[in-house]
């Protein structure tokens, strides 16, 4: 994937590169929604959980769903608020797959409907997630340079055009046994990696781009990167601090669901739309304000 491609690229210059280079693919729409979905279950404990639906994720990310309405935590209204932001983000980014769509409305994303379908087949969670709340199915490609200072110079590139990279986090997760539905536990060991290398914590961040496959993982993220509390993060969702002039805009460019989801390139493409923000590059929807940490 783009982000291990990222990570790795990053231990290369660690290890005395000058310059590196991460590159990320995809190309998905030469099958069906279904089969393509089948691939990427790969990901997944196929073996056991490839049961629970044709589209494996989906169903996974809809266990979430309903675990936080059972919960009292989050509701539909919530997650069609997620779908409305990113469609109109979306909306602003010229590169976003979702550009030219402006039919989201709150009334369709929080209503399951023929234009707006729950498409799940698993009788205990296929009422929970609608078409609304996911990704898109997306071509698309990222790259990232990154360089120490003595490969900029190498290089002939300025330090001015560029932007440093102060931390990173990785982490991988248990895949043999079903985790905690309400909590992202890989993502906050990661994040804190991250914050510790940086030595910022989540009040220091100015903007970020959340892996928002789901709507409901932006909620989950935000809680395990620390920019709420858990079971608190919706918060952030009903008193605006996440749209582009709230005090935390996230996914400005339209997040995995309005911008698409390339799976082998969103890593990247995440990392250069903070790059874009902070060089002041993305035109309607530019953040006007210093972003110092992203």
């Amino acid at each position: 994937s783009g982000g291990l491609a990222f990570a790795c690229a990053v231990d290369a210059i660690k290890a005395g590169c000058d310059v590196t280079m991460a590159v990320g693919a995809e190309v998905q729409t030469t099958v069906s929604a279904r089969e393509g979905g089948a691939y990427l279950a790969r990901a997944s404990h196929y073996k056991r959980q490839s049961a629970l639906d044709d589209f494996v994720f989906p169903c996974l990310f809809a266990r979430r769903i309903k675990a936080c309405y059972d919960a009292g935590l989050v509701t539909p209204s919530d997650l069609a608020m997620l779908s409305v932001k990113a469609y109109s983000n979306a909306n602003k980014n010229p590169k976003a797959h979702m550009h030219h769509n402006t039919s989201m409305t709150t009334e369709r994303a929080n209503e399951c409907s023929d234009k707006n379908p729950c498409f799940l087949k698993n009788p205990d969670y296929g009422s929970y997630l609608k078409l609304s709340d996911c990704s898109q199915v997306s071509d698309g490609g990222a790259g990232v340079i990154l360089a120490s200072e003595e490969g900029l110079v190498r290089i002939g590139i300025k330090p001015s055009d560029c932007i440093e990279l102060v931390g990173i986090g990785h982490a991988t997760g248990n895949l043999y046994t079903d985790s905690n539905p309400l909590a992202m536990a890989t993502t906050a060991t990661a994040g804190n990696h991250a914050f510790k290398q940086a030595n910022v914590s989540p009040k220091d961040i100015n903007i970020c781009e959340l892996h928002d496959c789901f709507t409901i993982s932006e909620i989950l993220m935000l809680e395990a990167l620390g920019f709420a509390e858990p079971g608190k993060g919706v918060e952030l969702v009903r008193n605006g601090t996440l749209e582009l002039d709230g005090v935390l805009p996230s996914n400005t460019g339209g997040g995995l669901v309005g911008f698409g989801h390339p799976v082998g390139a969103t890593g990247i493409k995440q990392i250069m739309e903070i790059y874009r923000q902070m060089k002041g590059q993305c035109d309607k929807y530019q953040i006007n304000r210093d972003l110092k940490y992203g």
